[in-house]
């Protein structure tokens, strides 16, 4: 039985070398092409990434925030007007054109909490304008990049890290739990689901830091589709592909032959158009459902962007400690939940490297480990979704609306109170009218 099944594959082997030496002259040329494209237009878009100038803006919080996530949500269907579509492929493969981005970052550093905006420049008014539409007393101003005053390389002989990106765990229509499952009428009851990060950060020993970097990019309305399909698997309702004219036409000529036939002997029928029972099977879910479809629709009601949540915690060797990386993937459960989505750890960016010797998985170890480590570091660093290098690795796309966004990130209330939170100062006021002047 062995022998005949080695047989047999030798002998599809022997056909397919066969087949491949009197065709390689017309499969080599055709594969060369296929790769060609992909370097040109690899090649393209790095150098369309590499001439956008960016800037970064830090944002100083006024002492009182007593407006809702609901402001910062206002913000992000501000920044959606920069997308117009999607470039075209003449576009993309002549000039490497991408959609632009923006970056909006949390930073922990010996106990003080900052928050950034890395923007393209020729956004940077869309974006403050955006903001002090919202919080008026707050203070933009450009700033020098945190990430340079480390070394370019970590880890190092003095520095460790953990990485990792946030993913959602469903389809992206499910929503996580929004700023609104937080909020109440009472202010000595409101909760703020960002007071535990915030918390964190400013509880770090000198030398420690944790990084909080959110990728968004905007999209289209494609995205909804997949929304749309859940929402009417749920409903059950049965996609019906319509006949067409000819289809209706022979339809109706059907029908009126048989009416024409049985007329001596029965009352002649025709077919009626199907009335939508929608609300019936609506009736048919349990309230736990009902409240999951609700869920879905308010989230594709709104904005979408492209997210990516990256996370670094950095501290010395002699001192690394995965207690506050804990913390900090902890803080991420509050916005999950179990009948709708979750976030959780993107496993091909997380710097952790199974140890059990009965998997292939954990072969060379170590070089993984810091190979991981330093491909997340730089991915921070140059504030990318994915590294540019060839080939690109494919990722799962996950898609926050308008109100997620706002929920992972914003502006703590007044009732954080995290010791060392930078905010402004004093409150700045514009001069009496009529003050005389030299």
């Amino acid at each position: 039985m062995l022998e005949t099944v080695m047989n047999a594959v030798l002998g599809i082997g022997n056909i397919a070398l066969r087949i491949i030496s009197v065709s390689w002259w017309i499969l080599l040329p055709l594969i060369l092409f296929f790769v060609f494209i992909e370097l040109r237009v690899w090649k393209k878009k790095v150098e369309f990434i590499k001439k956008i100038k960016w800037v970064l803006l830090e944002i100083k919080i006024p002492q009182e925030v007593l407006k809702t996530p609901k402001a910062m949500e206002n913000v992000f269907s501000a920044l959606h007007s920069i997308y117009v579509k999607n470039p075209d492929w003449e576009d993309v493969f002549f000039k490497g054109e991408t959609l632009l981005w923006f970056s909006f970052e949390m930073v922990g550093n010996a106990g003080q909490v900052h928050f950034f905006a890395r923007v393209p420049e020729i956004n940077r008014n869309l974006i403050e304008s955006a903001i002090y539409a919202e919080y008026p007393d707050a203070e933009i101003n450009q700033a020098e990049d945190y990430t340079s005053l480390l070394p370019e390389v970590i880890p190092n002989d003095i520095y460790d890290l953990w990485g990792n990106d946030f993913i959602l765990g469903k389809e992206n229509p499910y929503p996580i739990k929004s700023y609104e499952y937080f909020e109440t009428l009472t202010e000595e009851r409101r909760l703020d689901p960002i007071s535990a990060i915030t918390e964190v950060m400013s509880r770090l020993k000198e030398d420690e830091m944790i990084w909080l970097q959110f990728l968004i990019k905007p999209v289209g309305d494609g995205w909804k589709k997949e929304g749309e399909d859940l929402r009417d698997k749920m409903m059950q309702r049965e996609k019906k592909k319509k006949a067409g004219f000819f289809g209706e036409l022979f339809d109706g000529l059907a029908v009126f032959i048989k009416n024409l036939f049985v007329a001596a002997v029965e009352h002649p029928t025709w077919p009626e158009k199907e009335k939508s029972s929608d609300k019936e099977k609506t009736g048919r879910l349990s309230p736990g459902e009902t409240d999951v479809l609700k869920a879905v629709e308010n989230k594709i009601s709104k904005f979408g962007f492209e997210t990516i949540i990256r996370f670094i915690y950095i501290d010395k060797q002699n001192s690394f400690t995965r207690a506050n990386m804990a913390a900090i993937v902890g803080a991420f459960k509050q916005f999950s939940t179990q009948n709708m989505n979750t976030l959780k750890m993107d496993s091909n960016t997380t710097t952790y490297i199974t140890s059990s010797k009965f998997t292939t998985r954990s072969w060379f170890r170590k070089k993984k480990l810091y190979s991981r480590k330093r491909k997340i570091f730089q991915l921070y660093r140059d504030r990318l979704f994915s590294g540019i290098g060839f080939p690109i690795h494919e990722r799962k796309l996950t898609i926050f609306n308008t109100e997620e966004l706002a929920t992972v990130f914003h502006f703590p209330l007044t009732i954080v109170e995290a010791p060392k939170l930078h905010r402004v100062g004093t409150r700045k006021g514009e001069p009496p009218p009529g003050l005389p002047v030299e």
